[in-house]
Formats: C-alpha cells, structure tokens, sequence
C-alpha cells in the first residue's frame, strides 16, 4: 500500500517512544510524520503551530458564516437598548 507523506520530516514509532521531545524538535516547528512500519500513522506538531492551525480553522468557519448572511437584512441597534 502506498501513502502520502505530508510532512518534510518523518521518524519510526520507536524512535518516538525512545524520546518524545526529540521528535518534536526535529521537525523545527514543522509536523513530524510518524511511521510505523513504513506507513504514515500520525503527525506530531509542537503546540504553538497546533494552535495557529486551530485559529485558522476558526477564522475559516466564521469568514463562511459571514458570507452566509451576506444578504440577510440588517437590524438597526443602539448600544444603549442593549
């Protein structure tokens, strides 16, 4: 079976039990593919780019909600009957 690799840097499952923080480190920010035995099972990201990655995904769910209700009519509010 062959699989796609999404990730500049791969590493074997054992070399991830060995030790953990050095998988992480050695893709540089980037994810980490990691194999078992020669396949893709996961990707292991440091948890400053997961959480860039979850803020776009926000931002990409609330730019098509926006757009969603592009055409919907506007409501007139005042702060004050709020």
């Amino acid at each position: 079976m062959v699989a796609t690799v999404l990730a500049d840097t791969v590493i074997s499952i054992s070399e991830l039990k060995k030790n953990p923080m050095s998988a992480v480190a050695q893709g540089g920010g980037f994810p980490v593919a990691v194999l078992n035995r020669n396949q893709p099972e996961f990707y292991c990201i440091p948890a400053d780019s997961y959480a860039a990655l979850l803020n776009k995904l926000e931002d990409l769910e609330l730019n098509a909600l926006a757009d969603s209700r592009a055409g919907q009519t506007r409501v007139p509010v005042k702060l004050d009957d709020l």
